[in-house]
C-alpha cells in the first residue's frame, strides 16, 4: 500500500518553450490552474490552439478510484478559464493525451498502456469527442508515447512498460510515413537507457535546428524533474543525444515543489506541472478505507 501520494498541479507560462528552456521567465509569470479537490489532480497538460481559444488537455485523477480520465479545459486569450469538461473516459486509466494536428485532423496520443496497446483518437470539430482510429504497434508495449513530425515523417519517442526500471530508464525510438501506417521501430532500441533522461515528458520540438524531447529525471524520485533532450542525430540506422541540465521547478501557491514531469508547447504558451507529495494520515486512511472496501466485494 503506498505510503504516499503525488499531488500534481498544472501551469501556464505565456511564453514559448525556448524561453522557458532558457529560464527567462520569473515565476510570477505562470498562471496555475486552479487547486484540485483533496487527494485529486490535474497532471500532464498538453495544448491546442484553434485560434481564438486555448484548450489544455489533461489527466484528472482520484486517489478514491485510481482511476485517470482525460479532461479538457478551455481559456480564453487573456487565460481565464471558461469551460471544463470530460472528453474523454475508458475502462482503463488514461493520462498524458498529448494533442497535435496532421493529415487534415486532430489528434490525440494519451498514454494507455494498462489498456494492453497503444491507441491513436481522432477528434470531432469541437474537440469534445474523440473515436479510435487505430492501435498503433511497435516493438513494445509503449509508455508516454510522444510524436514529432520531422523530416517528412512521424518519429515516436516512447519507454517501454516491460518493468519499473524500463518505463524509468529507457528510450525507443519509431517511425512512419503515416500516422495510420506501417510503423517501423528504430533499430538501436533502447536508444537510451538511465533514469536520469530517458523517459518522455512533454511535446518534442525543434528548437533552433536541434531536436528537444522533454525527459524526466527519475534518479530520486518519479518525475523528479525535467531535463530537455538535445538529439543531434535521429535516423533509420542512427541516433545520438545528450542531456541538458535540470530545469529549476518554480515555487508557487503551495510554496516549494518536489517535482515537475511534463513541458507541453503550443505556440507562444507553455504548460507544466509540478508536484507535492502528501504523507498524511489522511491520506493512509484512503488507502486502508479503499483495501477495505475491495475485501468487502469479494
Amino acid at each position: 500500500m503506498p505510503r504516499r501520494k503525488d499531488i500534481w498541479q498544472c501551469g501556464l507560462l505565456p511564453h514559448p518553450a525556448s524561453r522557458v528552456l532558457a529560464a527567462d521567465y520569473a515565476a510570477a509569470d505562470i498562471v496555475w490552474f486552479p487547486q484540485e479537490p483533496a487527494f485529486t489532480f490535474l497532471a500532464d497538460p498538453f495544448g491546442f490552439d484553434d485560434g481564438n481559444r486555448l484548450h489544455v488537455f489533461a489527466e484528472q485523477y482520484d486517489y478514491r478510484t485510481r482511476h485517470g480520465v482525460i479532461e479538457r479545459l478551455t481559456f480564453d486569450r487573456s487565460f481565464t478559464l471558461i469551460d471544463r469538461r470530460l472528453v474523454l473516459e475508458e475502462p482503463w486509466h488514461l493520462s498524458y493525451p498529448q494533442v497535435f494536428q496532421g493529415e487534415g485532423a486532430v489528434w490525440m496520443l494519451p498514454e494507455a498502456h494498462r489498456s494492453g496497446k497503444l491507441t491513436l483518437y481522432r477528434g470531432d470539430d469541437a474537440l469534445d469527442r474523440w473515436s479510435p482510429e487505430c492501435t498503433i504497434e511497435v516493438d513494445c508495449l509503449p509508455v508516454d508515447a510522444s510524436i514529432l513530425r520531422h523530416g517528412g515523417r512521424w518519429w515516436l519517442f516512447y519507454s517501454s512498460a516491460e518493468s519499473r526500471d524500463t518505463k524509468l530508464g529507457t528510450l525507443h525510438v519509431a517511425w512512419a510515413d503515416t500516422l495510420t501506417g506501417r510503423w517501423t521501430p528504430h533499430p538501436g532500441n533502447p536508444v537510451r537507457r538511465g533514469r536520469q533522461s530517458s523517459r518522455p515528458g512533454g511535446t518534442p520540438l525543434v528548437v533552433e535546428g536541434r531536436i528537444m524531447l522533454p525527459t524526466q529525471d527519475c534518479m530520486r524520485t518519479y518525475g523528479g524533474a525535467i531535463r530537455p533532450l538535445w538529439i543531434d542525430r535521429l535516423d533509420e540506422t542512427g541516433f545520438s543525444s545528450e542531456a541538458g541540465d535540470a530545469m529549476a521547478i518554480p515555487s508557487g501557491p503551495s510554496g516549494r515543489y518536489e517535482g515537475m514531469h511534463t513541458l507541453s508547447a503550443c505556440g507562444a504558451v507553455t504548460l507544466i506541472d509540478v508536484k507535492t507529495i502528501d504523507r498524511s494520515l489522511a491520506g493512509m486512511a484512503l488507502d486502508l478505507k479503499r483495501a477495505a472496501g475491495r475485501y468487502a466485494r469479494r
